[in-house]
């Protein structure tokens, strides 16, 4: 059995699906307020001089905060039927169906919510390593649970569960930096699309 490690935004799906979401989840006057307060930080990181991390805990901490936890539950299962759909990569479905007809084990590896990627993971028959909220009593506290799943922290998650060394071969699909590490650990690697020589 091999092991087939994909990021989501931008290899599975066309675009980053956590803005699509916050717009999807969050009460319009909320978000219209948050665009406005936000946008120097969001300015920063289009700039690259702030980090992602911080600019999506910021949006996380004002859009979510107080809101009850099934409220942002049901969001996620409804964006995750309606919306992320329409923006798969139809080449990265059918790699994703490929290893799966191989029988090898299939995980999603993202910073993207658990919100909407646990239901659309069940879904499709895939695993998933990704960036959990906190909730308080049934409602949101506006903050992440442990780290953001990017970076060196999908590498330590991934060894974490599984044994990399323990497959026949690895397989790693990525489309940016944050995905550095889970290519390095791989067999095989795919950098937006394209294959990548060099062996782990």
């Amino acid at each position: 059995m091999n092991l087939a490690l994909f990021d989501f935004d931008g290899t599975i799906t066309t675009r980053e699906m956590f803005p699509d979401f916050m717009r999807f989840a969050v009460a319009p006057r909320r978000l219209a307020c948050g665009q406005v307060l936000l946008a120097p930080l969001v300015a920063g990181y289009r700039l690259g001089v702030v980090p992602g991390n911080a600019v999506r805990a910021a949006i996380v901490a004002f859009g979510f905060r107080g809101v009850a936890e099934q409220d942002i539950r049901r969001a996620g299962e409804a964006f995750a039927a309606e919306v992320i759909a329409g923006a798969l990569r139809a080449d990265a479905m059918e790699r994703i169906s490929w290893h799966q007809a191989q029988g090898d084990r299939v995980v999603v590896v993202s910073g993207s919510l658990e919100t909407y990627l646990s239901p659309w993971c069940k879904q499709h028959g895939l695993e998933l390593l990704c960036s959990r909220l906190q909730a308080n009593d049934g409602v949101m506290n506006g903050r992440y649970l442990g780290a953001q799943c990017v970076g060196k922290e999908k590498a330590r998650r991934i060894r974490e569960r599984y044994d990399p060394g323990g497959y026949a071969a690895v397989y790693a699909y990525g489309d940016t930096h944050e995905d550095d590490e889970i290519l390095a650990m791989a067999d095989h690697r795919y950098f937006r699309g394209q294959a990548q020589s060099g062996a782990r």
